[in-house]
């Protein structure tokens, strides 16, 4: 977006290219401040914090963290991070599981934390938060959401899963001041800029939320009717079920040969068997580019005999 590039342009230019203080000094300067207490206006929250990295050690041996087997990978690589603590795996999405381990194995434990991803980045399925908030309630524990590929692109005015669900709000969010903020991590001043402008504008106006709704809406609809199979519920990111990880390497490269860049995905990033063509709508994606991405897909999905 032209005026998010011009933020963070003009906030190099007051500010200079790089972060000079430890993150204890950095914090204490305007910029960083008020692109805190936005986001927390944004997202409906007392406060806010930036970290220039994304891991941070919140627990300690005397707790346990209960985690959706499918979380994404950073997460899983910040709890090996964290000596001590318990860590305890449930089957993704599996809210019966979920209680199981909250019962028997959150035992004892100073403090429980269920720590999921909003939206899971390989199959763009949402986590039952409604349900996983009813179980912290009653085992008394908090809920960790990640919300890194729901943040200003899901729900009605991208405010993430809580408003898909229409879900109370959780007791912590972690995000990113990527993708759709287009930014990266949170403490050089271009990316302090434009993220700072991204939520202005999605504060002022829901208009480029809907865009990515609208496109999502006329790209899964057109490959269901056309016969693939569409993992996720409604959200940007859809992965395109193959199942045979060659047969997944080949569609792309041939969707690379019509102009179009996806990535096939196979073991291990996912199941053996399990391979898919991820495509994530964005709100630069008009309708016509969108017919001309299912069209391609047809093609070569018949080629492929796929459909």
């Amino acid at each position: 977006h032209p005026e998010v590039i011009q933020a963070g342009i003009n906030a190099l230019k007051k500010y200079g290219a790089g972060v000079e203080l430890c993150a204890i000094h950095l914090w204490n300067s305007r910029p960083p401040q008020e692109l805190e207490a936005k986001i927390a206006k944004f997202d409906g929250r007392e406060d806010a914090i930036l970290y220039p990295k994304l891991f941070k050690n919140i627990l300690g041996k005397e707790d346990a963290v209960i985690l959706d087997e499918l979380n994404h990978a950073s997460i899983i690589d910040g709890l090996r991070l964290t000596k001590g603590v318990k860590k305890i795996r449930y089957k993704h999405k599996n809210m019966q599981d979920l209680e199981e381990r909250l019962a028997e194995d959150g035992q004892g434990k100073r403090r429980k934390l269920i720590v999921t991803d909003g939206v899971f980045s390989m199959d763009g399925n949402v986590a039952p938060l409604k349900d996983i908030m009813r179980l912290a309630q009653k085992y008394d524990a908090l809920v960790f959401l990640d919300e890194c590929h729901a943040t200003g692109l899901f729900g009605k005015t991208g405010r993430g899963t809580e408003e898909f669900w229409g879900a109370k709000p959780v007791d912590i969010i972690n995000s990113t001041l990527g993708k759709a903020l287009g930014g990266a991590a949170g403490g050089y001043t271009t990316v302090v800029g434009s993220a700072s402008k991204a939520l202005d504008l999605l504060l002022a106006s829901s208009e480029l939320t809907q865009k990515v709704a609208d496109g999502t809406a006329q790209f899964r609809k057109g490959m269901t009717d056309a016969g693939f199979t569409i993992l996720g519920e409604d959200h940007p990111i859809c992965p395109v079920f193959v199942g045979d990880a060659r047969l997944a390497s080949q569609f792309a490269d041939k969707l690379l040969g019509e102009g179009i860049y996806v990535i096939g995905f196979s073991y291990p990033v996912v199941p053996h068997g399990k391979a898919r063509i991820r495509v994530q709508i964005s709100a630069s994606h008009d309708a016509a580019q969108i017919d001309k991405l299912i069209t391609a897909f047809k093609k070569i999905g018949k080629e492929l005999n796929i459909i």
